[in-house]
Formats: structure tokens, C-alpha cells, sequence
């Protein structure tokens, strides 16, 4: 059983996580990120087994599905070496569009790093679409990352919204967490939006 102070933090013990922090996100959310922003082709930079990926597809999106660990979906490639025409193996392969908006759940402990990379592969009006724990905003150890990009939109989503370790949603009735969409638009300069979703 969980703890109290567990479960109200929404987290895990550090023994508890999945090795590569891989937790697949219910493919709602991107529902709620498709009624919040106007977004063009999609690459899926933490794809794992897809369960997003495949619910931009249905919704009619020209998705690229990539990640660091094969889990028998997407291209085997790491974000954060990537560049647009290298995967793991450094093998080449042309990248598909030349203009496109990063959407993914990026493993939390790497969302630093997700950001910094992301922003510097999005073209101008180009977005990066980052699914975080809403408090992801809090830590002052973060304010020199917020300085140095701020964020455009967070998305807040009204219901919870389950992620389940290994993808394994019947191990999950209910989320403890409050998530977000945190959007970042490179070229937008006007104040941090927040609504819900």
C-alpha cells in the first residue's frame, strides 16, 4: 500500500520507478492537447509503445514516432543526440518533414534536458509539447531553465489523466497526479497563457 504523503505528492519511491522511467500516457490527453492548439506534423520523440503516436494518427495527423529504447514501435532513436538525420546505430535516414511540432511525455527525470533539446530543434512557430506533472512548475532549482524558456501555454487538464508503468494500464484505476500540456511556440513573446483542458 502506498503511503499517505505518497500519494499526496503523486510520486514514486525511487526503487519503485521503471528502470528508464518509461510510464505510457493515456491516449486522452491527446484529445485535450488537439482541442487546445492548432498543431501541424507531429514527431513523437519518447514514443514507447505508441499509445499517443497512435491516437494522433486517428485524429488524422502525419505522426514520426521515435525512441531511445526499442519497444517494438517508432524509429530506435535518442532526442537528446539526435540530429535530423542520425538514429542510434548512426545509420541515416531522412528525416520525413522539414517543419514539425515535438509532442511527447518526455521521461520526468529528463524533462530538463527534453526542453533545451526541443527548443533548439523547433523551427520558428514551430511548438514543443511537453506532457508534466503540473508541478513541474515549482522548484526554484528551475527558474534559470524558465528564464531561459519561457513557456507559452500550460494546458492544465481538468480530469486526471492515468500513466502506467510499462504501459500496463490495468494496473492503474485512478491517477494521483494532475498533469499538464506545457507548450512552448518558439517566437511567441507575449505572457505565459493558462487554462484548462
Amino acid at each position: 500500500m502506498l503511503s499517505h504523503s505518497l500519494l499526496s505528492n503523486g510520486g514514486l519511491h525511487a526503487d519503485d520507478r521503471e528502470e528508464n522511467d518509461f510510464y505510457a500516457t493515456e491516449p486522452a490527453a491527446a484529445d485535450l492537447l488537439n482541442k487546445a492548439e492548432r498543431l501541424g506534423m507531429i514527431w513523437e520523440c519518447a514514443c514507447g509503445q505508441g499509445h499517443l503516436s497512435k491516437r494522433f494518427d486517428r485524429l488524422g495527423f502525419h505522426v514520426f514516432s521515435s525512441d531511445k529504447i526499442n519497444r517494438g514501435f517508432g524509429v530506435t532513436l535518442d532526442f537528446l543526440e539526435a540530429n535530423e538525420f542520425t538514429t542510434n546505430d548512426n545509420s541515416l535516414f531522412e528525416f520525413p518533414f522539414g517543419y514539425y511540432d515535438i509532442v511527447t511525455n518526455p521521461p520526468y527525470r529528463l524533462a530538463h534536458k527534453f526542453i533545451e533539446k526541443g527548443n533548439d530543434l523547433i523551427h520558428y512557430g514551430g511548438k514543443l509539447c511537453l506532457f508534466l506533472k503540473l508541478t513541474f512548475l515549482e522548484s526554484a532549482g528551475r527558474d534559470d531553465l524558465f528564464k531561459r524558456y519561457p513557456v507559452s501555454r500550460i494546458h492544465v487538464c481538468r480530469k486526471r489523466i492515468k500513466c502506467a508503468k510499462n504501459g500496463d494500464f490495468s494496473k492503474v484505476s485512478s491517477s494521483p497526479t494532475c498533469y499538464a500540456w506545457f507548450v512552448w511556440e518558439k517566437g511567441y513573446t507575449g505572457p505565459t497563457i493558462i487554462d484548462r483542458v
